[in-house]
């Protein structure tokens, strides 16, 4: 299963720690931070991965199946 948001699309970035002296003889580490996904329920009975986001917002309450 895919590390997405099923109702926005939300999903994986790459980012990079922000040091004072960095260049090309100082690189910085980059590392995939992913979205807070929770499983919730439909109230057609079924469930899916969506982000906390979504979950505050209520969107899956207005979803069907």
């Amino acid at each position: 299963m895919a590390k997405i948001c099923a109702i926005c699309k939300k999903g994986s970035v790459i980012m990079g720690t922000r040091r004072l002296l960095r260049g090309h003889y100082n690189p910085t580490k980059r590392s995939r931070k992913y979205p807070n996904l929770q499983w919730a329920r439909l109230p057609a009975g079924g469930r899916i991965k969506i982000c906390t986001r979504c979950m505050k917002a209520g969107k899956h309450l207005k979803m069907k199946a």
